[in-house]
């Protein structure tokens, strides 16, 4: 349990700092067995130890934990129930992503990059108020077999493996944002097709050891 914490709390100072989220916004967590690990609700992540981390069952009931789990736990705890094969969920603000989100566009493969959500683009959710049921419903529908999801008038959510993975694919996604919305203040960017993204979706998924 240690070793999770830690990873949490690097990844929320990583994710700050690289300013994917501002103040205590966006959201970290890891599949711990049968329960999940979460950073806590209305904290900035400077601010943070270890012991700050929040442990939940499946049915949102704290097991361990001095302080309120994320506002977000719902939609954390319907992914990795609709997902077995994933361990860990990133929830950013991240700025080029967060305006796609507000545009209502997907992030189409303006760049190969975007195959790091394994599909050929990033759709949005329906807009739903932050912590609601409804918000969760939307983000299994949108997020599909996916790993990565913009969320309308909000933010971004990615999923990996591990949480190494899920910050990685947050990370890129956010680049693959930034270079679309600038190519769009400059003209109409080509966009990869199915046949172009094919093979990068393989060659990732062969470079992640997956089948």
């Amino acid at each position: 349990m240690e070793k999770e914490a830690d990873l949490l709390l690097h990844y929320g100072n990583k994710m700050h700092a690289a300013g994917l989220v501002t103040g205590s916004g966006g959201n970290l967590s890891v599949r711990v067995k049968d329960s999940v690990l979460i950073t806590p609700s209305a904290m900035a992540y400077g601010d943070m130890e270890p012991e700050d981390m929040v442990l939940v069952d499946f049915s949102g009931k704290i097991l361990r934990g001095r302080r309120a789990a994320s506002s977000e736990l719902g939609f954390h705890l319907a992914l990795y129930e609709a997902r077995k094969d994933i361990s860990a969920v990133v929830h950013t603000h991240s700025p080029w992503a967060t305006t796609l989100a507000c545009l209502g566009w997907s992030l189409p493969a303006v760049h190969y990059l975007v195959g790091y959500g394994e599909r050929n683009e990033v759709p949005v959710a329906p807009y739903a108020i932050f912590g609601s049921q409804e918000l969760a419903d939307h983000v299994v529908k949108g997020m599909g077999d996916g790993k990565a999801l913009l969320l309308a008038n909000h933010g971004l959510v990615s999923m990996g493996a591990d949480l190494r993975e899920a910050y990685e694919v947050a990370e890129e996604i956010e680049f693959v944002a930034g270079v679309y919305l600038r190519a769009k203040a400059v003209g109409e960017p080509v966009i990869l097709d199915e046949k172009a993204m094919a093979p990068v979706l393989e060659k990732f998924r062969k470079y992640r050891g997956l089948k």
